[in-house]
């Protein structure tokens, strides 16, 4: 994934701006970055890879020399940004959160329309960043330019644009990701996460509406598009990759982790002896369940947080499962002769909660329950970059339906595996059960997901669970 955090101030930007892209450590682990703007000394950047140390400590050196009233930062789990662009339009930094599916074909019409080359990464990539501002500049304005780049871009795109004057914040057309600004005297800022702010002194001022492009300066937040219609905002936000203190269109995502657990609950049969999240994200199901069950809540693993303070995920597989491992350190009386039910927030590949459902049998667990805190993934996102997986045969779900089916499974047939009402799906999961060695397993119904959440369901992106385009 990632997240953006901007900053237009009458004073020095700069702290504001470290802290605000460091509250969005959690959406990101593989590179950070920061670009200001002075008056005298013009743009200035930096950008460090993240993958082995936080972001406070790569970038605290740099602050010095980042002087500026007027700046953008990211975390990013892809290409390095924000970019320092020069064009007909003026200098400008740049930095986005999204997916872009038709690149090829904007690559091309960029050559067509007189773009003269891209700058190329490793394996002939090429910086989806750099693309959006090539969208940008086919334009006679930055307004213009950014609207066009919504309009073109199949996938989703957040952007911060950062000028001399002010800062250009464009939401995703479909509100897929969040910006929302937050305001204190003499400063204005513009943030993925809600909370990022409120320690630095701002209180919330407007979240952007699907589409909307807002020209942020010190004194002001001016309108220049008007927020579209349709909303499709991703579910996944509240579910997973949300920090527990953001809210989302008005609804905060520890009270809707906690409302998840209780509908969870409220539709199972099974007596555990104790309630368990997965650390982190599944703990505020988990709290939410036991509150509604009875069931005490307890902490059977405990993070080790003074080596693993951050999500650190190498790219390697066998190396994550070893990292997860590595994170938890089990509480042996808690365990041992215990029936134990865990939250987790999902099953994706199935091996880190099989791994550890394992462990849990070998450390004297009598009975290990799952109840994953979203339906079954079947379906690989088209619009966010919330997952490294490269194949929707990475997904647990569609191996069981592959060795089911065979290797040619209609769309029909996997909205079918999806209704949780149905034989394919009850022996879709009993398979999943029985893989991973769960004494039960069950997951959250898509209905009650909706419901957890609290918005209307027309406004939700539920794609990766029933595969349906929105």
């Amino acid at each position: 994934m990632g997240g953006i955090f901007g900053v237009a101030s009458k004073n020095s930007c700069t702290l504001d701006l470290f802290f605000g892209v460091d509250y969005h450590s959690h959406l990101g682990t593989k590179r950070g970055g920061m670009a200001v703007y002075d008056k005298s000394q013009g743009f200035t950047r930096a950008i460090h890879n993240i993958e082995n140390s936080p972001f406070r400590t790569k970038f605290d050196g740099d602050l010095d020399e980042l002087s500026g009233t007027l700046g953008i930062g990211c975390i990013s789990d892809n290409e390095p940004q924000p970019l320092l662009i020069q064009s007909h339009l003026g200098s400008f930094a740049i930095t986005t959160v999204g997916k872009i599916n038709n690149e090829k074909e904007l690559v091309d019409d960029a050559y067509k329309n007189g773009h003269i080359h891209f700058m190329e990464m490793s394996r002939g990539r090429i910086n989806a960043t750099e693309l959006v501002a090539a969208l940008i500049n086919q334009k006679a304005t930055l307004t213009e330019g950014l609207l066009y780049a919504q309009d073109k871009i199949q996938g989703s795109m957040t952007i911060l644009l950062l000028t001399p004057e002010g800062i250009y914040a464009s939401r995703d057309k479909y509100g897929r990701t969040p910006i929302v600004i937050g305001k204190k005297e003499n400063a204005f800022c513009a943030s993925f996460e809600s909370f990022a702010y409120i320690n630095l002194g701002y209180t919330d001022y407007k979240e952007l509406g699907p589409g909307e492009i807002v020209f942020i300066t010190p004194e002001e937040v001016t309108t220049l598009s008007a927020p579209r219609e349709e909303m499709k905002i991703c579910s996944f936000l509240w579910v997973y990759y949300g920090y527990p203190t953001s809210t989302y269109e008005g609804v905060n995502v520890e009270s809707m982790r906690y409302e998840c657990g209780r509908l969870l609950a409220k539709r199972d049969e099974v007596q555990p002896d104790i309630v368990a999240g997965v650390p982190d994200s599944g703990i505020a199901h988990a709290i939410g369940y036991a509150n509604q069950s009875g069931v005490p809540f307890a902490r059977p693993f405990i993070k080790y947080t003074p080596t693993w303070p951050r999500s650190f995920m190498p790219q390697n597989q066998s190396q994550r499962n070893l990292i997860a491992r590595m994170k938890l350190i089990p509480v042996d009386t808690l365990i041992r002769d215990k029936k134990l039910l865990l939250i987790d927030d999902s099953i994706v590949r199935g091996t880190q909660l099989g791994e550890t459902s394992e462990f849990l049998y070998q450390s004297g667990a009598k009975e290990v329950h799952i109840r994953p805190a979203c339906p079954p993934l079947l379906f690989g996102c088209p619009y966010l970059n919330f997952s490294r997986s490269s194949s929707e045969l990475d997904l647990i779900t569609r191996r069981v339906i592959r060795d089911r089916e065979g290797n040619e499974v209609s769309q029909a047939v996997l909205e079918n595996y999806a209704d949780p009402d149905s034989q394919n799906y009850q022996e879709m999961v009993e398979e999943i059960r029985k893989r991973l060695n769960f004494t039960s397993l069950r997951f959250h119904r898509l209905d009650d997901l909706v419901e957890s959440i609290g918005i209307s369901p027309c406004k939700l992106c539920t794609y990766c669970w029933n595969g349906r385009e929105g």
